[in-house]
This record gives structure tokens, C-alpha cells and sequence, in this order.
């Protein structure tokens, strides 16, 4: 039943997983988008940690070494519903969005390994900005409009397999593949015709991750090390750019005039090594406590596809601490007791740096954090749940003419566990 539940819901889906608008963000407007953090509704909920965690009974994304625990077929679907609050110095905007986080599926192999697939997004474009100019007299000199749409997605897939007493290593491939839509409309007063700048990018990569675990007793507790490298990619970047006029019609719509240029264009983003490492302790089903620590050398970028004036890359860093409580898993007279309590904070450096003075050289680092809440509510009869996260954030200031974001999300999943496909039926 689960694995018929599964294929409907993956046919549905994946055919709208690369046309959703999942970003309502001023700061998708930079690079190739608003980077989607790649946990699952589970790990998210305990501030994205993972990297030391072991579970056989849910997906970890961020380690592919933690795939050799897998005991039973895991089905994992996740979304999210975002409610944004974007403020300046001059005014504040709320909007919401919903989206797919992933899909996947892990399967045990034998004993000592396993393997996952999935598909999830891996950055979001989704922007409406206005811009103004005043003369002296506070009329309006000209009108200019950013709108952005699209982003990138990846096929996964995982192997991880325990090679020695306590230890587990990993090794996880992906394909990156998206469009990105830029427009950038300009009206200037007493103008007859608009003016507007039209570039549509094709993002195509391939991504390489190496993991490592190593569990060891102490006393009754499990304390778990863990480690991740992505390795060094390039993304390229092709596509079209075109400059022209045009006039509105009475009904809104464009009608294209003088164009100006119409050219291809291509470059390459260059996505440096990414170093997650971690450490946990805990007792198996009962409890576990963990921090990660994420770091990265800035994005270099070939061509002027996706670079501007008003902003840069720099390195980036990620410290995340979180855990899981459940009172007793395999209670019988108490359903509250057999919930999974988890709960986690989240502080990163996204290495995005903007200059919003628009002078070239007054550059502000944007930081991110987020606290978080979770619940794992088993399903009747099965060992299956529905996973619900909550998560308070902030990200960005007013400071230099820039915006700060307060978010709220609210994330859902389901985590079903089934027969492993890949083991024989025995008949008594």
C-alpha cells in the first residue's frame, strides 16, 4: 500500500517540482538564487544538524554515510509553507509561499549498506522589486522594476555501507539542472516607451559528495562522529539576453518595438569544497544531542552572467545544535510517549555580501538564523510518522539601505517505512 501511495504521489509531483515559484525573497535576486538548505523536514527541525546522526528509520540528506543504517524501504516526501515578512527603513511587505522540499526514497542492501534517491530543489528565484527616482521636487523621475522566476533542482542519488566496526563511509552523486528568468523594466517620465532588459540562463552541473561516520559505546551512550565533503564543481550557465522598447496596450499587455540587441550568453560558476563536520551523543530511540559546523570558500564566477556590481561572494559558515527526545518509543498506553520532540537553532553566514548604498564599495554581510521546533507523530500501526517543523527566522538588516527578512515556516512530511523491494519473499 505504501509503495502504491508512493509512486501516485512521485508521478504528481515531480512534473511540478521544476515550475513551482518557491521563493518570495528579495534576496533571490543575486547569484542563481536563494539557496534551499538541503535537510530533510526531520533534520530542519533540530536546526539542520545531521552529519554524526544515525536513524534506521528516516533519510539523512546531509551524510550519505548514515544510508548504510537503513533497515526498511523509507519513502520521504516534504514541503513547506513560508510566511515572509520583508521590512526597510522606508516600509515592510508580507507574502507566502508554498513548496516541494524533496522527494526520495532509501533502501537497505544486505545488512551493511544501503542505498537513496531523490530529487529536491537547490536554489529559488522569486523577486518583485521597484525602485524609484525623485527629482527635486519629490516627482517621479523614473520607475524601474526587478522581477526574477525559477531556479535550480537535482537528481541524487546515494550509497553508503559499513566497512568496519563502528564505521561507515558514503558517497553521494547529483545532477543540477534548472532556468532562471531575469527581467529589469525602466520608465522614465514623459517617455513614450518602456525599456526593458530580458536574460533567461540554463544551469546545468554535476555535484560529488564523500561522507564519513564513526560510532563508538561510552559507558550507554552512542557518541557518533561525522564528516562531509562536497566536492569542488563547476555549473555553466547558457542562454539569451535582448535589450528592446515597447508601449503597453490598453490591456496591459507589451507590444514590442525597436530592439536593441539580441545575443547568447554563457559563463561558469565555479562552487568551491564544502566541509561539514560534526558530533553527537545520545542513546538510541530515546534521545540524541548534536552539533554541526558547515564551512565554504566563496563562489567564483566566469563570464558576467550572473555577477554584479552591487554584490559579491565571500566564504560562508554554518553552526547548527539540535536534538530529538522521545519518552518511551514503544509505548502502549500512551501516544503522547511514542512522539519524537525535536528542537534546534541555526546561525549562518551566507557569504552573500550587498552593497546597498549602490557606491561600489560599502558591502554588508547578510547572516541568517532560525529556531526551530519539530514533531514526529506516529501513524497508526505502522512505524511510519508525520513530521511537523516550525521555524522562527531572521535574515539580512535595514542597515545600508537593505531589507530585513522575518520569516516563519511551517514544514511538513511523511516519513513511511515499508518492506525492503530488494528482499526475497520467504513462503513457510
Amino acid at each position: 500500500m505504501i509503495k502504491r501511495f508512493f509512486i501516485v504521489v512521485l508521478v504528481l509531483i515531480s512534473i511540478k517540482i521544476t515550475g513551482q515559484r518557491n521563493s518570495s525573497s528579495p534576496y533571490s535576486f543575486f547569484g542563481i538564487g536563494e539557496e534551499v538548505s538541503r535537510t530533510t523536514i526531520e533534520q530542519a527541525s533540530m536546526g539542520g544538524i545531521g552529519v554524526a546522526l544515525k536513524d534506521i528509520y528516516h533519510l539523512n540528506f546531509i551524510n550519505p554515510a548514515a544510508t548504510a543504517d537503513l533497515r526498511f524501504a523509507t519513502y520521504g516526501i516534504g514541503g513547506e509553507l513560508s510566511l515572509l515578512n520583508v521590512s526597510s527603513e522606508t516600509g515592510s511587505e508580507s507574502n507566502n509561499t508554498t513548496s516541494l522540499r524533496y522527494i526520495a526514497l532509501g533502501l537497505p542492501i544486505g545488512k551493511k549498506a544501503g542505498f537513496m534517491a531523490g530529487l529536491q530543489p537547490v536554489s529559488n528565484v522569486g523577486y518583485a522589486l521597484l525602485s524609484n527616482t525623485l527629482g527635486a521636487d519629490d516627482t517621479v523621475l523614473d520607475v524601474t522594476r526587478f522581477t526574477g522566476t525559477g531556479g535550480t533542482n537535482r537528481l541524487f542519488g546515494a550509497f553508503g555501507i559499513n566497512v568496519y566496526k563502528g564505521l561507515a563511509l558514503g558517497f553521494e552523486a547529483g545532477f543540477v539542472f534548472g532556468n532562471i528568468d531575469n527581467n529589469t523594466i525602466n520608465q522614465q517620465a514623459d517617455v513614450a516607451l518602456a525599456t526593458k532588459y530580458e536574460r533567461v540562463a540554463t544551469v546545468r552541473g554535476g555535484q560529488f559528495k564523500l561522507g564519513a561516520q564513526y560510532k563508538y559505546k561510552y559507558k550507554d551512550l552512542d557518541v557518533i562522529a561525522g564528516a562531509a565533503l562536497q566536492l569542488e564543481n563547476d555549473f555553466s550557465l547558457s542562454g539569451r539576453e535582448r535589450i528592446y522598447s515597447f508601449s503597453f496596450a490598453p490591456s496591459g499587455r507589451e507590444i514590442p518595438r525597436d530592439t536593441l540587441y539580441d545575443r547568447g550568453v554563457s559563463g561558469k560558476l565555479s562552487i568551491p569544497l564544502k566541509t561539514i563536520i560534526g558530533i553527537g551523543v545520545g542513546k538510541e530511540n530515546k534521545w540524541y544531542a548534536g552539533v554541526d559546523y558547515e564551512t565554504q570558500d566563496a563562489f567564483e564566477n566566469e563570464g558576467n552572467l550572473i555577477q554584479g556590481s552591487s554584490y559579491r561572494f565571500d566564504s560562508s559558515n554554518r553552526f547548527s545544535i539540535g536534538g530529538y527526545y522521545i519518552p518511551k518509543l514503544n509505548s502502549i498506553s500512551s501516544y503522547w510517549d511514542r512522539i519524537t520532540y525535536r528542537a534546534g537553532l541555526r546561525f549562518e553566514d551566507t557569504g552573500l555580501l550587498v552593497d546597498g548604498t549602490g557606491t561600489g564599495n560599502n558591502f554588508t554581510s547578510i547572516t541568517d538564523f532560525g529556531i526551530n521546533l519539530g514533531f514526529g507523530l506516529p501513524l497508526p500501526k505502522q512505524i511510519s510518522n508525520l513530521n511537523i517543523g516550525l521555524e522562527y527566522g531572521q535574515k539580512g538588516s535595514t542597515a545600508n539601505n537593505l531589507i530585513k527578512e522575518s520569516y516563519f515556516n511551517i514544514r511538513l512530511s511523511l516519513s513511511l517505512n515499508g518492506r525492503n523491494w530488494l528482499e526475497k519473499r520467504q513462503i513457510d
